[in-house]
């Protein structure tokens, strides 16, 4: 049977490839066999011809009409048909389908790729999916007779139980009715007394960790104050809200309230955290204080079967509190049941993803709370100048403050070290990383019984190889990257290895023991995690001995099992010495760090980028908000070549309005965001005259468009990095006063195949990295 083009209906189909001419996604005809009862609908995966060949690929149903989505220029007849429904996974909640279709047109994506990330690859391909025999009585009842005890006693079993407690899966009545065999069970689904149906559920292997259940504290004043406010907001549709608190101020306890007054309502919390290194000790204090709702963690470090099995549990009906890092904004929570949505430490760039679609997970997130009309709240002790631009400036978020501690927590003593003059006081000839001001202070901490956190944020072992000769000048730089090497250890096997290591490319080469341009021997300088480690086991060989030191970046921490091993250690005092990059420098809470070092405060101050100081600014605040969480005083040593930057000496004093208000003026007076929006198009080619070209082509073609008259196209440039993986790298930057006028410029030129992001055009819409 054939429908006729005047009865058909039509979907448009987000197929799994990079197609970015439709961006709409591709139209289909839905074919009488799939319009029936077991009709096609919005979310739907489905299976469709594509090209000439007909390859049948994976799509995912975007929307569905009939004339209307026929373009007048194409003839219905050569509209190909949907081959088949997948049944095995369940439809995108249709919020979910119109947040990626945002995002492919806000992020300047092909809504395929956008629709292929958000779903886990685990979850599509069925990993851990089993399928399970479930039995019921017979409809209608088999004749009845004298059966064996044992029968009767499954039937009687059966019978008990409450229609909504049936089927029962085979092995739990076997287990019931403490039968050592299915063997009567299956003899009276062979006599007709039973029904059997095929259930799937997907099962996933985890370790076991017990969480005693916690009291939840009184909450003070301000806490108070910042719950009922927000409070009042539940149930009444879109509210944004930012909460600023300092470090210790309790914002957690405000998620927690809130959330079990979302959960008592019958609806879904969405929680999510910058990092999964943060993910288990959130979840334990949400399972610790909400052990009899729901929850489901999503994030990257699961295995393939935990991430299907978690997926699964968000995915069914009734109130729970989904817990992730930036991928868990698309967490499939049925349509009409999220109630609120946290965005914890808002603030951090790790909710922006590098690669397309190159989405921001905080607005991502306020996008769905618009879909979804509920409020969000997002949270920082030192918020990203966005939202607090918003909150301020704009008036589109309500802000709410928590400028205490909480009760029992002291705030911590800053101490601004000059490292020029802490060298000069060494009268060895070493390089010294930890200065005498923070060793005395290490040395104090651990002799009255506390723990320590050390920070850099920068790995490996040292970041500069070059020749000693000065009228030589030669610096060992990457083959392939227009970057500096940085010296690594490999000490896996027992051994000092040293080799280097582009953080760009990955490329690896040995250490040279001589300049290849004058032979003499190389000198390797500079500082890195695995320096300050060294340095650290050797000031406290005791500590090392006993391996109580510990190092956190992303060469020691390769899965998230040891991050959650690593910090749990941590909290039960087994390591008194974290070190680490800026991973362990936000969101967590250990009571007994008495002492908080940063070995270089102004790593990233020079960069060339406009949000240098506002990072540093948020780093070294941070991390001196990690200590003095208990009765004890809390001491934070930050040693920096430039103690008169104005970030450090703000963060110092902890004055996160008077630096955003002074930076916020100059980010307004040269016109930088958040003042205006900003776009970067960047062009890769391994030629870098082709990649030149190429830009002024783009740059020119958008110039002309009627657009651009309300927007600033700078010319194209080299990116700071110029070089990366052999691809030389243009870029483009456009700035507007609103993102509507932004958004019709890059849509206009997306339109006329002006920008086709792809392997040689990138577009990196509100980027957070100028790098």
């Amino acid at each position: 049977m054939t429908t006729s083009p005047d009865t058909a209906r039509y979907a448009r189909i987000a197929v799994e490839r990079g197609i970015d001419r439709y961006p709409e996604g591709l139209l289909y005809r839905i074919p009488a066999s799939l319009d029936g009862v077991d009709t096609v609908k919005l979310g739907d995966y489905v299976t469709v011809p594509l090209g000439r060949g007909d390859s049948p690929v994976q799509g995912v149903v975007v929307s569905i009409g009939a004339e209307e989505l026929l373009d007048k220029r194409i003839d219905p007849s050569r509209v190909k048909s949907i081959l088949e429904i997948d049944r095995t996974n369940d439809p995108m909640p249709s919020v979910v389908v119109r947040l990626a279709q945002w995002i492919a047109s806000y992020y300047c994506a092909p809504i395929g790729v956008t629709i292929a990330g958000i779903t886990p690859s685990a979850v599509r391909k069925g990993v851990g999916r089993v399928q399970k025999i479930a039995v019921d009585l017979a409809t209608p009842p088999a004749e009845a007779g004298r059966l064996h005890p044992k029968r009767q006693a499954v039937l009687d079993a059966l019978a008990r139980r409450p229609q909504a407690e049936r089927p029962v899966d085979i092995d739990e009545l076997r287990e019931e009715c403490s039968l050592g065999t299915r063997a009567p069970i299956l003899a009276l689904i062979k006599s007709g007394h039973l029904k059997i149906t095929q259930r799937t559920s997907v099962q996933a292997k985890w370790r076991a960790s017990v969480v005693a259940e916690a009291r939840a504290p009184e909450p003070t004043a301000d806490q108070h104050k910042v719950i009922e406010s927000v409070g009042e907001a539940l149930n009444k549709g879109f509210s944004q809200h930012l909460l600023f608190g300092v470090t210790g101020s309790g914002k957690t306890e405000v998620y927690l309230r809130l959330a079990a007054r979302v959960l008592a309502a019958g609806q879904s919390v969405l929680y999510l955290v910058p990092e999964i290194s943060l993910t288990p000790q959130t979840g334990g204090r949400i399972v610790a204080r909400l052990p009899h709702d729901r929850m489901a963690i999503l994030h990257s470090g699961l295995t393939a079967a935990q991430r299907h099995e978690q997926w699964v549990v968000a995915s069914q009906p009734g109130p729970k509190i989904i817990i992730g890092a930036r991928s868990a904004v698309f967490a499939p929570i049925p349509d009409g049941e999220l109630g609120l949505i946290i965005v914890d430490e808002e603030h951090d760039q790790s909710y922006k993803q590098d690669q397309a679609p190159r989405y921001h997970g905080r607005d991502v997130a306020i996008r769905r709370a618009q879909l979804c009309a509920c409020p969000i709240i997002l949270g920082s002790a030192t918020p990203s100048l966005e939202s607090w631009w918003n909150a301020k400036k704009r008036g589109i978020s309500q802000l709410h403050q928590l400028p205490n501690r909480a009760p029992g927590l002291t705030t911590p003593r800053v101490e601004i070290v000059d490292f020029r003059k802490e060298t000069v006081l060494r009268r060895d000839r070493r390089v010294h990383l930890i200065g005498p001001t923070l060793e005395f202070a290490l040395r104090q901490g651990f002799a009255a019984g506390g723990q320590a956190i050390i920070l850099l944020n920068r790995r490996g072992y040292a970041n500069w190889i070059a020749c000693p000769d000065q009228n030589c000048a030669w610096m060992m730089q990457c083959a392939h990257c227009e970057a500096g090497m940085v010296v690594h250890h490999d000490v896996s096997d027992g051994s000092t290895l040293k080799f280097t290591r582009c953080h760009h490319c990955h490329a690896e080469q040995k250490v040279p023991s001589r300049c290849p341009r004058c032979a003499k021997g190389v000198t390797i300088f500079g500082l890195g995690t695995q320096r300050v480690e060294e340095e650290l086991e050797r000031l406290f060989p005791d500590l090392a001995a006993q391996g109580r030191i510990a190092r956190v970046d992303s060469d020691s921490m390769t899965q998230a099992s040891d991050f959650h091993e690593t910090l749990g250690r941590f909290g039960r005092g087994e390591i008194r010495l974290l070190l680490g990059t800026q991973m362990i420098a936000k969101g967590l809470d250990f009571p007994n760090v008495q002492v908080v070092g940063v070995i270089s405060a102004d790593t990233a101050l020079n960069l060339p980028d406009f949000r240098a100081s506002e990072r540093t600014f948020q780093l070294v605040s941070q991390v001196s908000g990690r200590c003095g969480r208990s009765a004890q005083s809390g001491r934070a040593i930050i040693q920096t070549f430039q103690p008169d930057a104005e970030p450090i000496l703000a963060a110092a004093r902890q004055d996160y309005s008077g630096f955003a208000q002074r930076e916020l003026e100059v980010r307004e007076r040269y016109g930088l965001p958040p003042a205006h929006r900003l776009a970067r198009v960047i062009v890769r080619h391994e030629q870098r005259s082709e990649a030149e070209r190429i830009a002024g082509q783009i740059r020119g073609a958008m110039a002309i468009l009627p657009a651009a008259a309300s927007v600033i196209i700078r010319d194209p440039a080299p990116c700071p990095i110029a070089r990366i993986a052999d691809r030389w790298r243009i870029q483009i930057e456009i700035l507007a006063d609103s993102p509507a006028r932004l958004q019709q410029l890059l849509a206009a030129a997306r339109t006329l195949a002006i920008l086709t992001p792809g392997e040689v055009i990138a577009v990196d819409v509100d980027p957070v990295a100028l790098l």
